[in-house]
């Protein structure tokens, strides 16, 4: 039995504000952010979205603003369905984290 090509998942993690406040490289990051919008993580995975954000929450292969600042999965502001294979899974990732960046909101994403 061959796996699924289309498992990977994008998704988007709400950070609590103090990220913005307390994280100098989180805040170099998106330098034109509009106070007071929300905070972000945009990330893939081949888990679910939410096994993703269990391990994050746990320290288990997590990312630090997550772990420390994640509130909740916020998949409202993904912009393409998920699943997808990887190539279109790591491209959609680079390309939702700067057009949210772009629209204006504090994102977080590893290059």
């Amino acid at each position: 039995m061959t796996k699924n090509p289309k498992h990977y998942h994008v998704y988007v993690v709400l950070l609590n504000s103090d990220v913005l406040m307390k994280e100098k490289k989180f805040q170099e990051a998106s330098p034109g952010c509009v106070p007071g919008w929300p905070c972000l993580y945009v990330g893939m995975t081949g888990l679910t979205p939410e096994k993703r954000f269990e391990n994050h929450k746990r320290g288990y292969k997590g990312n630090k603003y997550v772990e420390r600042y994640g509130e909740r999965l916020a998949m409202e502001f993904l912009e393409r369905g998920n699943p997808m294979n990887y190539s279109d899974a790591a491209q959609e990732e680079k390309r939702l984290a700067l057009s949210l960046r772009e629209l204006g909101y504090a994102v977080w994403q590893n290059l």
